[in-house]
């Protein structure tokens, strides 16, 4: 009884410690094109990594920020150019951005999988 009581106890106490919460960046895409890209922690930043496609595996971004707003490079994998970029989260809808001397942009709507 004592043994139920000590595991109960330890499993509510863990359940109630405070859970890191994993940035709203983070987790799988549908890209523009159709392809699936990772969005992960690597380091201080959050990767962008193809995980279909043609260029499958390949890791064409890089983003630092919290919350909603990240900035960082972007790489379009078919010309093999690299871009300032910034992306924003807003709920199930991630819109990358990538710019030449932040005048030319293009952007794309990503859609969480």
């Amino acid at each position: 009884m004592i043994r139920t009581i000590l595991l109960s106890s330890a499993f509510l106490v863990a359940s109630l410690a405070p859970t890191v919460a994993a940035e709203p960046i983070v987790g799988n895409w549908k890209t523009a094109s159709g392809e699936t890209a990772v969005i992960a922690q690597c380091g201080s930043a959050y990767c962008v990594t193809l995980k279909t496609g043609k260029y499958a595996g390949r890791q064409i971004g890089s983003m630092s920020g919290k919350g909603a707003e990240y900035t960082g490079e972007i790489t379009d994998p078919a010309a093999d150019k690299t871009y300032s970029g910034s992306a924003a989260v807003s709920g199930n809808a991630l819109k990358m951005k990538g710019c030449v001397m932040s005048v030319f942009c293009k952007t794309q709507t990503w859609t969480r999988l």
